[in-house]
């Protein structure tokens, strides 16, 4: 391809948009996207002033599969596409998988006893990311936010959640608490966190149909998002520190769940 069909191409691309594609940036992210459905990456462009080992392995992975859809940009047009520096070299764009959208598709697919991450005014973008990214460690069904006052998919999330936010399922609901009502209705458990309540993490039955319900740091959860909580735990903090950001929370609990499941055998 000539350099002024690659400067076209470029500038198409960064115009990204409601089309139905997404910029991926990073290596972790592409890679999953590649192992995931290679077919849904339109185009992949590499620095080739990168020549360290890394991008090496990337490129001789990448190139059998993308062929003529692996492209060379210096630095000004990748940081063009990513609208940063933040891409390590490597920035795509791909057709929107399909994942489930809704819950009632979310519960329809479930099998075996629900395990949900609702995140409630997560508005960081790098924290949704590394949300993500816990959740899909911790064999999470799917990640539920607020339409408002919620960070979304973009690509700074998708960078930070290493390739999770191509796997994990991020459904955004108009109206978290009826929607928290309708898990409630459909047999799952809500677990709110709270660093004033009487009872740990480690006091209760996670085991079962669950949803670990976060609040945002700082502020923690809305008044009608608490309330709806079936139950309210704390982590038990022993430092000097009281709180934990909201993955690492979010992967203490997580985790917890996973481990008592893998003691009962579910």
């Amino acid at each position: 391809m000539s350099d002024r069909e690659q400067k076209e191409n470029t500038k198409q691309d960064s115009k990204q948009g409601g089309d139905g594609k997404q910029m991926i940036l990073g290596f972790h992210a592409v890679i999953a996207r590649l192992r995931q459905d290679p077919e849904s990456l339109r185009t992949v462009y590499v620095d080739p002033a990168r020549r360290d080992r890394r991008m090496q392995d990337f490129i001789k992975s990448a190139e059998p599969i993308l062929g003529r859809r692996l492209h060379q940009a210096d630095t000004e047009r990748l940081r063009t596409l990513a609208g940063n520096d933040r891409h390590q070299g490597v920035v795509a764009f791909a057709d929107t998988i399909s994942k489930v959208q809704t819950l009632d598709e979310l519960l329809d697919a479930l099998q075996g006893p629900a395990l949900l991450l609702i995140l409630d005014g997560v508005t960081d973008p790098h924290n949704l990311g590394a949300c993500l990214r816990v959740a899909d460690g911790a064999g999470v069904d799917a990640v539920i936010v607020p339409k408002d006052r919620s960070a979304h998919l973009n690509a700074t999330v998708s960078k930070v959640a290493s390739g999770a936010a191509e796997t994990m399922p991020l459904i955004a609901v108009t109206n978290l608490a009826r929607t928290m009502r309708d898990l409630q209705e459909a047999g799952v458990w809500l677990i709110g966190t709270d660093d004033q309540s009487e009872k740990t993490l480690y006091d209760i039955d996670l085991s079962g149909p669950v949803a670990i319900v976060m609040g945002a740091e700082g502020e923690g959860m809305r008044r009608l998002t608490r309330e709806t909580c079936d139950e309210l735990v704390k982590i038990p903090m022993s430092g000097g520190v009281e709180s934990l950001n909201v993955s690492v929370a979010s992967g203490v609990c997580l985790y917890e769940a996973r481990r008592q499941r893998m003691l009962k055998g579910v």
